[in-house]
């Protein structure tokens, strides 16, 4: 079996292409352009820039939107809310971390033989 890439074949299998026009992004989050212009403001999501200047998301970048307007809709300030979602992130990243150290081989050079 060869190995896998880890390029997605085509931009609409990035999570990360800028697929999404701003108006397009908000229909689907049942939002505003407001809404998403805050969020970047705050600079929770950046979207990248059409060679027009018009603002584009990815599919990741929406569903950060997405956890932004649960947040909102349930009562969290906005500044709030992007600040939860950044710290949940760093929260996942250092449990990722930590798993990984956890499950490599303990360092033989550390132990000496009595």
């Amino acid at each position: 079996m060869p190995p896998r890439s880890t390029r997605p074949a085509t931009p609409l299998d990035d999570d990360d292409y800028p697929a999404y026009t701003m108006g397009r992004a908000a229909d689907m989050l049942g939002t505003t352009p407001a809404f998403l212009r805050a969020l970047g403001e705050h600079r929770l999501i950046t979207p990248l820039r059409s060679e027009g200047g018009h603002r584009r998301y990815s599919r990741y970048q929406l569903r950060i939107a997405a956890r932004a307007r649960e947040l909102v809709d349930a009562g969290t300030a906005l500044e709030a809310a992007c600040r939860i979602i950044v710290l949940e992130d760093q929260l996942e990243e250092a449990q990722r971390i930590n798993e990984q150290l956890r499950q490599r081989p303990a360092d033989r050079s550390d132990k000496t033989d009595a």
